[in-house]
């Protein structure tokens, strides 16, 4: 298939239930077939795809079901409305996968898969176009989440003060918060950190 396999992987897959092995088996057999240069990797306990270094997508095993999700899937086109969007990082958009049955045609899949590596370009484009920018504008400003920018909207201080921080301290707060693994997780994060900020406190505030 691809000279791109990780062990990790096989070892995840090989651990798995039952029921998830032959669903993470295609998984991962459609994302090569859409693009034979996806690189492998374990990131937070659970299988990620990249290409030229961005993740494209992700997948896990769970006790009844596995879930699998885009990485930038908020900002891609959904024309057969199979994604569900739970953050632009949150895993599952394909719903609680306990079957074969439960994932989209191959060709579906694919032209999905497609779409999701475009956007590695965009993301290297911005990249490159910032990069001869000087002081603490060399750090691009994070994509902040649409769930982020509205909490943000109904707290006014906070608001002001996460515009006055740094690009390197916004991102600390984006990443904390999108790479959450549960939604639960996601919301416990996100109202925390609307408390820190209304305080005009830095992420890491208590080591500094």
């Amino acid at each position: 298939m691809t000279k791109n396999l990780s062990v990790e992987i096989d070892s995840y897959i090989e651990k798995a239930a039952d029921f998830a092995k032959p669903i993470l088996i295609k998984i991962r057999e459609m994302v090569h077939k859409a693009n034979p240069e996806i690189t492998e990797c374990i990131k937070w306990s659970f299988p990620n795809f990249e290409y030229q270094g961005h993740i494209v997508c992700s997948m896990a095993a769970h006790k009844k079901h596995c879930s699998f999700g885009f990485w930038r899937g908020n900002e891609m086109e959904d024309p057969d409305k199979i994604l569900q969007q739970i953050g632009k990082t949150a895993m599952g958009q394909l719903g609680q996968l306990s079957s074969i049955a439960d994932l989209p045609s191959d060709e579906i899949l694919i032209k999905y898969l497609h779409q999701a590596i475009d956007l590695c370009f965009k993301v290297k484009a911005k990249s490159s176009s910032n990069s001869d920018t000087k002081s603490k504008k060399s750090i691009p400003v994070p994509e902040i989440p649409d769930y982020f920018n509205e909490a943000l909207e109904a707290w006014p201080e906070a608001k002001m003060n996460f515009e006055n921080f740094s690009n390197s301290c916004k991102r600390e707060y984006v990443v904390w918060i999108t790479e959450a693994k549960t939604e639960k997780t996601r919301l416990k994060r996100l109202s925390e950190a609307l408390e820190m900020i209304k305080e005009g406190k830095q992420r890491n505030w208590k080591y500094q």
